[in-house]
């Protein structure tokens, strides 16, 4: 391989700024979480909800989301935690990695749900607006993998193989298929996909993020198949790629079953939101139509004033014309004389 056919992995996946650690995991998912949140609130806004509910409700639902992610972890790969020689304590440092999508999307609806049950918002719609931000956000999250040299997949020798060159938890150096690329990549495209779908055939009543869920399981399962690291298998398969069948069923269903019962959009995503607005345009308008009024009686008013100085100008013209000719026909009388 040529030695600059590979993509590096960082020498370290933590910076300290004097006592403080800055980790590269923890700000992928800390910015992964702002366009989100950032994506999500234009697009609830043009569902016709206010500015920052979207933010509001996040305040449930990223806590919660967190917490969800790290227990699939810790429950499907216990052993990391809780066999001999291991220390349980390890399973609360999340900015080691180890966040589970399953865990963090499941427990991060229950989030959303008591937001979006104390403002009086369908979960559904809201789902539908925070679907491809959270598919970015997913696209942005996977860099922390490169930052860790974790989650990557068989050897290769592709011109973009990942060179890992860490030996730590049993790690064996060398150049291996970059699965967090891969799936970065699925992400971006799922939540463009969901993007155009959601334009193009008006997805509503949850059926945006049922997508996004559909889509994201379909590349996982062939991602999550070219993975190397431990894993639990059942059947022969490992335990996410189970988990990426069963969800995928699951949200086609839900597209088909909630295409049948309520075809369409919400009309309303948010009460009194639509009032609002509309009150607010209607203030908007007063208040042009009052300034163009003002601006119309100005203008005689101006024209008047300058009619005005005009008159007195004429007069002093006038008086210095007849002073001229008094002059004039003096001086002539006096020459004849």
């Amino acid at each position: 391989m040529e030695e600059l056919a590979y993509i590096p992995s960082p020498s370290r996946g933590v910076l300290y700024l004097g006592p403080i650690p800055l980790r590269g995991y923890a700000f992928c998912i800390i910015i992964g979480v702002f366009v989100a949140v950032w994506l999500g609130n234009r697009r609830w806004i043009a569902r016709g909800g206010r500015a920052g509910t979207v933010a509001d409700i996040a305040v449930w639902a990223v806590p919660f989301g967190l917490v969800g992610g790290r227990l699939y972890h810790v429950i499907t790969d216990y052993e990391l935690y809780f066999s001999k020689g291991r220390d349980w304590v390890d399973a609360f440092k999340v900015w080691e990695g180890g966040l589970g999508i399953w865990g963090a999307i499941a427990l991060g609806a229950v989030g959303a749900w008591i937001g979006c049950r104390r403002r009086g918002i369908p979960l559904p719609a809201y789902a539908d607006a925070i679907a491809p931000g959270i598919a970015f956000a997913q696209a942005i999250g996977r860099w922390g993998n490169w930052f860790n040299q974790e989650l990557y997949g068989k050897e290769t020798h592709l011109p973009w193989a990942l060179h890992i060159t860490s030996s730590a938890d049993g790690r064996v150096p060398g150049y291996y298929h970059p699965t967090f690329l891969y799936e970065s990549l699925w992400c971006i495209g799922v939540a463009l996909l969901v993007i155009w779908a959601d334009r193009r055939f008006t997805l509503g009543h949850g059926r945006a993020f049922a997508l996004y869920v559909a889509a994201y399981c379909v590349g996982r399962a062939w991602i999550e198949y070219m993975r190397v690291d431990d894993a639990h298998h059942i059947l022969g398969l490992r335990l996410n790629d189970w988990t990426a069948l069963i969800v995928f069923l699951l949200a086609v269903t839900y597209i088909v079953v909630s295409a049948k019962k309520r075809p369409g959009r919400e009309e309303v995503v948010e009460p009194g939101a639509a009032e609002e607005a509309a009150e607010a345009d209607s203030e908007d308008a007063v208040s042009l139509d009052k300034d163009e009024a003002d601006s119309s009686a100005a203008k005689p008013d101006a024209e008047g004033s300058a009619s005005e100085s005009e008159e007195p100008a004429d007069a002093e013209n006038e008086a210095v014309d007849g002073a001229k000719n008094s002059a004039k026909d003096s001086a002539e009388s006096a020459k004849k004389s």
